[in-house]
Formats: structure tokens, sequence, C-alpha cells
């Protein structure tokens, strides 16, 4: 290969293929033929170039297309499907032809007008996996396009892509914001996710009341760093942000985000900015309830942007862990003993035992001795047995608030 004519870049890669193109072939192979150059010729190949993308190359029941931005790539995808969808509306089923199509982001090499690598390979995985009429698209090409389509999501979690290393995770496209008749439904759409054995938050993207898009960057830093510094509370479960910012633009229900992603308690909040100001709110809500646990308002300077985001990632954090203790208390309180898993059993002991009363401390030991029992490797439970038979000695010197 003669590196005069090799380029490498980064390109949003679409690939598209017929569902059961053999089949269709077997059954009517001229008709199957003459459909298909004549969906390409007034379908397919008009929205392609409509949305900017460049056929790379074709197979008697497929196509290689390439992007230079993945919203172009997707909204090319959601406009076929649904042109297609309304052809095949009068089409008996085993007659219908259906296109699967994948979608990733990544680096490929460019010679002689062909693309190859890893980047290529991925898309052909993903349309491999995507429904008949459906789209399929990378966590990369997710990321891309979120906030930008007016579609949602599906996640399909982690995929084994046939001669990919490692495995990757992948999203259905939702046409029409429904998912397609044919497509295997959402985990979110079965059934809840259960809750850890830990609190568990996720932190939404702020929402930008400034009218003013640069203000979107400097919002969606906040909430990365404030996630990244509540991961670091090691008694606590983060949603990572990738999840949380499939929510980005959208108005939902903290219920709902509770259910879908398994978490007791979310973070929101907004940004606002006047001149070389800025003004920042976040709220803790516990997901069940609706109840609000913790409320701030920060108004500050603009001078060094990034020693803003820092300072006020660091006050948010310090300030919703011994918020988050005290709620998990509260909660273990309300529960019937018997009900208790293992952290709760040691919040409702802790509850005990920071009364600093004799007859407190002798009711904390059987549910810290539970926690044990329920968990072995559980340990706080230990951490908070110790305490309370050592008694007034540890609460003099031992910080309990928190157990950060």
């Amino acid at each position: 290969m003669s590196r005069e004519h090799v380029e490498r870049r980064l390109t949003a890669i679409l690939a598209a293929d017929v569902a059961g193109y053999s089949r269709l072939m077997g059954v009517d192979e001229e008709g199957t033929l003459a459909h298909l150059r004549t969906f390409r010729k007034t379908l397919i190949d008009p929205k392609i170039t409509a949305h900017r993308g460049r056929i790379v190359k074709t197979t008697g029941d497929g196509l290689l297309v390439e992007f230079a931005s993945a919203v172009d790539a997707a909204r090319c995808a959601i406009e076929v499907q649904q042109c297609m969808a309304e052809q095949n509306a009068s089409v008996s089923p085993g007659k219908r032809i259906e296109w699967r199509i994948g979608i990733h982001v990544g680096d490929v090499i460019s010679e002689d007008n062909d693309i190859f690598g890893d980047g290529v390979n991925i898309a052909a995985r993903l349309e491999g996996i995507a429904q008949p009429g459906g789209v399929c698209i990378s966590d990369d090409a997710h990321r891309q396009i979120r906030g930008k389509v007016d579609t949602a999501f599906d996640d399909i979690g982690s995929q084994t892509l046939k001669n990919i290393a490692e495995p990757m995770r992948a999203w259905n496209v939702r046409l029409d914001g429904r998912i397609p008749s044919t497509a295997k439904p959402s985990t979110f759409d079965v059934q809840p996710l259960a809750l850890p054995d830990k609190p568990s938050i996720a932190v939404l993207p702020f929402q930008n009341m400034s009218g003013d898009p640069e203000q979107e960057y400097f919002a969606d830093g906040m909430v990365e760093d404030i996630t990244t510094a509540l991961s670091r509370i090691k008694w606590l479960f983060v949603i990572a942000r990738n999840s949380s910012f499939t929510y980005k633009g959208k108005a939902v229900d903290i219920k709902q985000i509770s259910r879908e992603l398994g978490v007791r308690y979310v973070l929101e909040g907004s940004v606002r900015k006047a001149g070389t100001r800025v003004r920042i709110t976040g709220q803790l809500i516990e997901a069940a309830t609706g109840a609000h646990l913790w409320a701030e308002r920060y108004d500050r300077d603009l001078a060094d942007i990034f020693a803003v985001q820092d300072e006020i990632t660091e006050s948010v954090a310090v300030a919703i862990g011994p918020a988050l203790a005290a709620a998990e208390r509260q909660r273990a309180i309300r529960k019937p003993p018997d009900s208790l898993d293992a952290w709760e059993a040691y919040h409702r002991g802790l509850w005990h035992f920071i009364k600093q009363e004799p007859t407190e401390n002798q009711h904390a030991k059987p549910f810290f001795q539970r926690a044990i029992d329920l968990d072995p490797n559980f340990a706080a439970g230990y951490y908070g047995l110790a305490m309370a038979l050592v008694g007034w000695l540890a609460l003099s010197l031992t910080p309990v608030a928190g157990m950060s």
C-alpha cells in the first residue's frame, strides 16, 4: 500500500444491508432487484446526498457510506427507515424489503476512495445486530448524537461483536419516538433496574438558562466534575455520566429516572450567566418521595472559569456526602427491622449509636452484628460494632458522620 495515497482520519460510518436478502432473492429474484434499484434511485441515494454523505462502496444487498458528522449519518438513517416503513405498510411481511443500519464514529484508513479499519468493521457488525427496519449505533456515535437528533435511544448494553476484540456498548434508535415493531424491547421497558445495595445517585445534566450555547460546555463540565468527585465516595454508587446524559434536554419525571437508572437519589441543577457573573443552583432529591434533601445556590465571578468549576465541585461534593448519609439513616429507621439489608442495618445501628446514650449503644450492637451477618465482607458493619463495643472512648476519638 503506497503511503502517498493513504490517509487516516476520524469519520462517521454508516453500514446498511437488506435483511433476509437471500430469502427474498429465492422467492422473486427479478422483482427484488427491481425494487432495490427503485429504492436506491428514488429514496436512499437522494437522502444520502441531502445529508452530505458519500457512498464508498455497494454490494448486491448493502452500502457503506461515509459522513463528516454522526448527526448527519443518524438523520439520514432515521429518514430512510421512516420512509421505508411507509413504503412497506401495504406490503405483506414476507415480501418487504427492510434495511438494517449500523452507525459508528471511528478511525479509518482511506485509500483510493475506499476506507478500511476497525471503524468500518464495527459499523458493519452493528448493522448485523440491528433489527430489520431499525438502526443500531455505537456508544461513540451516541455521545456525538444525543441531544442533537429529535429521537430517543434504547441502551442494549455491552455487545460482543464478531472479530472485534473488546465488547462494545450499543444503542437502538427509536423511530418516531417508538421502538420499531420488530425490535427487541428495551430492558427499561420490561422492568425497572434493581436498586444497588448501597446509596445510589445520578447527576443529571444541568439546565443552561442563559440562552448562550457557550454555557453548555461550562454546565456539562460542571456535571462531569461533580460526578467524578462523588464517585470517590467509596460507600456511594454513582451512575456514569454517559447514562445520565441520555436525559439532556428532556423533561423527565424523577421517579422515571429512578426506575430506569436504578438510583435512590438524583442531583439536578441549572446554570445562568449574566455578564461576567454566573449563578449555579443544585438540589438533591430522594427519587421515591420527591423530597428535597439539600439545595444550594452559588454566585461567582467568571474571571477564572476552571477555578469556579473546581470550587463549586468541591463544595457540592462536601455537602452532599453528609446529606446522603443522614437520608440513609432516616430511610433505615422507616423500614421494619426484618427487611433491612446490610447497609441499612449499619445505618440503623449508627442512628442509635450517635445518640451517645448507654441504652442506645446497646440497641446499636445487634444492628451492626446483623450487617455483618448479612454481608461478612461489609467493612462498615465491623467498624460500627467495634465502636459500639468500645463505647464512649470510640465516641470521643472517632468521627462517625458520613463514613466518607
